[in-house]
């Protein structure tokens, strides 16, 4: 999870700041819990844990899903995150530089991939669902959300970078999350990560999330849809590739040709993957945080001396 100093990232610490609800996401990272179970472990009343539980949910720190239990239904908790990290300084003369470019989700520029599928605009489902044929239709430059069971989205972006700028960190920021039949927020889904024609990691999204609405997603949507995701940040430093502090695989900056004019990256859920549950790309106007895509390369400015 990527936090900041704006308001945005207010639900967040206003969640945290709780021993009681501190101590659920302790319990949580060993093993999903019922709200009895909670309850139980941390002394208080069932419907004392469900307004923590429903604080940590709004705040996106873990997922509930109504599953079928000893008498009946149960609410299934989990984390939904499994870190967090605040980014404090933004550019400007007391930050550091970069290069960012804002890419809406209908703006791809190749993809192949199965059912289920479809895309809609803030207003309006483009096409039918289930025909891949809709993600060339001319609206689709509009569109706010995209979903598809297998295959692979692509976009490209251009490269800014200049002679005397060295690259420091590539960051690309998405709300995602898997694609289920209707909706399942425990429904894994191994997501592959390619820049440039490199595989630089896969990272499992927990699940396809829809026990509530989205923040921003439009009123007219379907609740037995997909409402939101979970905000990631794909980290590619000098050190490696990292899911928001989670290291995904060696491949550093180096290893992906910055060099390029333009850049491609691809998110993918390939064949032979072991939890193949689709892929949900969140962007402005729907989901939890109202953003698009985000690819922000971070630089350092070098000079050679003058002659």
């Amino acid at each position: 999870m990527n936090l900041d100093l704006t308001e945005t990232s207010l639900p967040v610490y206003e969640a945290l700041a709780s021993p009681v609800r501190l101590h659920v996401l302790r319990l949580l990272a060993e093993r999903p819990m019922n709200i009895k179970d909670l309850a139980s472990a941390t002394r208080l009343s069932s419907a004392i844990m469900t307004m923590h539980v429903r604080k940590l949910s709004e705040a996106g720190l873990i997922a509930t899903q109504m599953m079928p239990g000893k008498s009946g239904l149960q609410k299934i908790c989990s984390l939904a995150v499994t870190g967090a990290e605040i980014q404090f300084l933004r550019g400007g003369p007391s930050g550091r530089k970069s290069h960012r470019v804002e890419i809406p989700v209908g703006h791809y520029s190749d993809f192949h991939i199965e059912p289920t599928c479809g895309l809609a605009t803030m207003d309006k489902i483009i096409g039918s669902f289930d025909d891949p044929r809709y993600f060339w239709d001319p609206e689709r430059i509009d569109a706010a959300v995209l979903w598809f069971g297998k295959g692979f989205i692509e976009y490209k972006a251009p490269n800014y970078l200049l002679s005397s700028e060295q690259p420091a960190e590539l960051i690309l920021t998405m709300e995602i999350a898997s694609e289920a039949p209707a909706v399942n927020n425990n429904y894994p889904s191994d997501i592959t990560f390619m820049f440039n024609g490199v595989n630089v990691g896969t990272w499992t999204s927990p699940g396809d999330y829809g026990d509530r609405q989205g923040k921003f997603t439009p009123d007219w949507w379907s609740p037995y849809t997909n409402q939101y995701g979970l905000l990631k940040r794909l980290r590619i430093t000098d050190e490696g590739t990292f899911m928001d502090g989670l290291k995904l695989s060696g491949i550093k900056l180096q290893d992906i040709d910055l060099k390029r004019k333009e850049w491609t990256f691809r998110l993918s859920v390939e064949d032979d993957a072991l939890h193949i549950g689709g892929l949900t790309l969140f962007g402005k106007g729907f989901g939890n945080y109202n953003d698009h895509l985000t690819l922000e390369l971070f630089y350092t400015e070098t000079f050679s001396p003058r002659s």
